[in-house]
């Protein structure tokens, strides 16, 4: 009597148990949550999402201004603050092609320190026609260009 060969699946089709099935999902999916993570963590989405989205004509927009000027302030090391702790106050009684903002520390809610408490931590100058953004930094008064 002739025996009939059997067929085991060869290549991609190969059995496979439900184990290995979740172990090379984990093997595909772990490092790269792990690379996100620490991405989000270190600001470096923060700042490709304001390069991508912070336009020439953004210098005009109070509310991308600001968006920006908070990934720059946070991630330049001028404040050690939270982005979410720091208060931008835009002055309205500046030219539309320049502006004062204050940089104030928030202490409410999440943020640490005393209740209610708005100390100021420096003032920017921006000017919108030039692209430029001076502070007042550790020299109040006296305005320097970022780092």
């Amino acid at each position: 009597m002739s025996k009939k060969p059997t067929l085991t699946p060869r290549g991609p089709f190969k059995k496979r148990t439900l184990r290995q099935h979740i172990v090379r999902r984990l093997m595909l999916v772990l490092p790269i949550t792990i690379l996100v993570i620490g991405l989000a963590k270190s600001g470096v989405l923060d700042t490709m999402a304001d390069r991508y989205t912070f336009q020439p004509e953004s210098w005009f927009d109070d509310t991308a201004l600001v968006r920006h000027l908070r990934v720059l302030v946070t991630h330049n090391g001028m404040s050690h603050d939270n982005p979410d702790c720091l208060l931008f106050v835009v002055n309205g009684n500046d030219p539309s092609t320049g502006s004062r903002i204050d940089v104030m520390q928030k202490h409410s809610g999440t943020c640490p320190g005393p209740k209610d408490d708005l100390p100021k931590l420096f003032t920017l100058r921006v000017d919108r026609l030039n692209r430029t953004i001076m502070s007042d930094q550790g020299s109040p008064g006296t305005f320097h260009p970022i780092p």
